[in-house]
């Protein structure tokens, strides 16, 4: 098939270039000419593994293209995914104006059927906007689908080659065949595609987010109060996780969640709800509870150094919100350093792919480092915010040496703590 995507971010990207894998001719659109340009030489334009591989591939056998212009890059096309940013409101509700705007721009240029498939995470309601938008201006057939990604920051290839699940929200026969012979070859295994109609297609994006958002939430109330009573979060988490009415998955305490989907979906949800007058209470909760989550512990830190930060070296391993991506969106790392700097303290940050991402964010208020240990040298203590695998583990020996107190603040529980004791460190983790 001709596929066109509109939208090079994370979303974006992937979907096109593994539509592309399996064949299809694709055309990614998008409005921001250095990137576009930086895609057309090759440069993969965001952090995610193995995605580089199959992006010099099809760009090599000529099935992956980029443009600017939406009319080029929309001629011919049978499928037009629009996988365009939903950044949130003042009032935390999905902001459509990319979305909408495209679709003012779109009906005009159609020139025979075409299926318009709304891949970003937008509010229940939507596909019957971007339709009412489209059809204004249109003069040709066409319909409008929704299929939300479920794709996983750092594995997002794996989970677009390999899906669980596709969903797929139409009420017309003929845009279900389209995607339905789309989205054959990656089904091959079993896996089930969904089908159901577009306002319970939006919702299940946003409902599936917020439950992971809150699993994970309340396994660190639950480290909390684990905190108090003497008991480990650890050995709970397998205690429950074998229960496979529960699941293992996501049940990992730590300083909260981050990134660009599940503080925005849920958010949105929550907006959406009081929209329609319900008070949904388990969302108001799992936001208020990892806002404070993620900087737990600071207050640890600031007893530790009789609450006086002013001055004292603190290393942080980690800025991207999870490992194996650049992405810093809503990371809790970032808090964290800006608590400690309006506490007085210096920060000596690395991480090994987002740190030019928090460059621009921070600028020269923090040192960056080429490496862990350029962090931890003559450092006071070390925070660790992100759980990359090169941290998990380090030569101890040299950290002892290296930070001052042997102090070490962990946000993601990486380490054993009698283990880690035992080598002589002060050791700060999350429920245990």
């Amino acid at each position: 098939m001709k596929i066109a995507v509109i939208g090079t971010g994370y979303v974006g990207l992937v979907t096109g270039t593994c539509f592309a894998e399996t064949g299809n001719n694709v055309t990614c659109v998008d409005i921001d000419v250095k990137k576009v340009e930086k895609l057309q030489s090759g440069v993969v334009t965001i952090y995610e593994p193995g995605l580089e591989v199959l992006f010099e591939r099809n760009i090599a056998q000529g099935r992956l293209k980029f443009t600017t212009s939406l009319e080029d890059g929309i001629k011919d096309a049978k499928i037009i995914f629009l996988a365009l940013p939903t950044p949130p409101g003042e009032d935390g509700s999905a902001d459509l104006k990319y979305v909408l705007g495209v679709a003012d721009d779109l009906g005009p240029l159609l020139k025979d059927y075409t299926v318009i498939v709304d891949k970003s995470t937008v509010p229940v309601g939507t596909a019957e906007k971007v339709h009412a938008r489209i059809a204004a201006r249109a003069k040709v057939d066409f319909d409008v689908v929704s299929n939300p990604e479920f794709l996983r920051e750092g594995v997002a290839v794996e989970d677009f080659m390999k899906p669980d699940r596709v969903v797929i929200g139409t009420q017309s026969e003929k845009a279900r065949r389209v995607m339905e012979t789309l989205y054959a070859p990656f089904v091959r295994q079993g896996n089930p595609i969904i089908f159901m109609d577009e306002r319970s297609a939006e919702l299940t994006k946003y409902a599936a987010n917020a439950f992971l958002a809150t699993k994970i939430t309340f396994m660190n109330e639950i480290a909390n109060m684990c905190e108090r009573l003497g008991a480990d979060v650890d050995m709970i988490r397998k205690g429950i996780g074998t229960d496979d009415r529960i699941g293992k998955r996501f049940l990992f305490a730590g300083i909260g969640y981050g990134g660009s989907c599940f503080p925005k979906d849920v958010q949105a949800l929550a907006k959406s709800a009081e929209e329609v007058n319900y008070d949904f209470q388990i969302l108001k909760s799992v936001m208020n509870v990892n806002q404070l989550q993620k900087t737990t512990l600071i207050p640890r830190m600031k007893e530790f150094f009789k609450n006086d930060l002013k001055g004292k070296t603190i290393a942080v391993w980690g800025l991207a919100f999870k490992p194996n991506t650049d992405d810093i969106r809503e990371a809790p790392a970032l808090e964290n350093i800006q608590t400690l700097l309006a506490l007085g303290a210096k920060v000596k940050a690395y991480d090994p792919e987002a740190m030019e991402n928090v460059k621009g964010i921070l600028g020269n208020t923090i040192e960056f480092c080429t490496d862990q240990y350029e962090a931890t040298e003559g450092a006071d203590a070390l925070l660790i915010a992100t759980e990359w695998p090169v941290f998990r583990t380090p030569d101890f020996d040299k950290l002892a040496v290296q930070i001052k107190s042997k102090a070490i603040f962990d946000g993601r529980n990486l380490y054993d703590v009698k283990t880690i004791r035992d080598l002589g460190f002060v050791y700060f983790s999350i429920g245990r």
